[in-house]
């Protein structure tokens, strides 16, 4: 994997597996995976899976530091709207009748995914503004049980896969700090970049026979 802070990993049925970087945020990384899969298939090689992969904070104590999270879902957690009604101040934009905030990857493929990557498996947000207070971290728990991680691409990836043609789609995050009160001097991301390279080079595998499949399944 490259050393940006985030990358979009993109694997191609016919040729393997392509890298691109995606940028902050999920806005850019939905642009960027979005014009991936269309180039991809204007030249006959369409993608058969999107992998968002990079570095997250993770939800103490289900995602330490230097740990693993592979997304069950791929959740947008703050993209709604603020309401004074009902048990919680927020309504989500599915709530609201405007769309997804959901999208779910492959479960036997995830499954596999986390199992060779020796990670942890469940859901991962995907917020615009990073958390740092312990009361917005217990908030986040609490709206959606079993988190592991939160980052800030995964959802822009997941919503670019599914406008060009239902691509399915994964979320690989390496955890480099805890989601909390922001203290640059606990964050880890040489470790947790290196624990990512480490569990693409155990799953690669996992993606190949998925690529040999979606071969086969065309």
């Amino acid at each position: 994997m490259p050393a940006e802070r985030d990358a979009v990993a993109v694997a191609c049925a016919p040729a393997g597996i392509d890298v691109l970087a995606a940028g902050a945020g999920p806005a850019a990384a939905a642009a960027r995976t979005a014009v991936a899969l269309e180039r991809g298939a204007a030249r006959g090689r369409p993608y058969g899976l999107v992998v968002s992969a990079g570095i997250g904070g993770g939800f103490a104590p289900l995602a330490p530091v230097g740990s693993v999270a592979v997304a069950s879902e791929i959740t947008a957690a703050d993209l709604g709207a603020e309401t004074p009604a009902g048990p919680e101040p927020f309504a989500s934009v599915a709530e609201l009748g405007f769309g997804t905030t959901v999208h779910l990857p492959p479960e036997a493929l995830s499954r596999a995914v986390a199992e060779a990557a020796g990670a942890a498996l469940g859901p991962v947000l995907t917020v615009s503004t990073a958390t740092g207070t312990a009361e917005r971290a217990a908030l986040l728990a609490r709206r959606h049980p079993g988190a592991l991680a939160e980052a800030m691409e995964g959802f822009g990836v997941a919503e670019a896969a599914a406008a060009c043609g239902g691509v399915p789609v994964l979320e690989i995050r390496a955890v480099s700090n805890a989601v909390g009160p922001r203290d640059r001097a606990a964050w880890r991301f040489a470790e947790a970049l290196d624990a990512l390279a480490a569990a693409f080079g155990r799953i690669v595998p996992v993606l190949d026979d998925w690529r040999d499949l979606d071969r086969l399944r065309r």
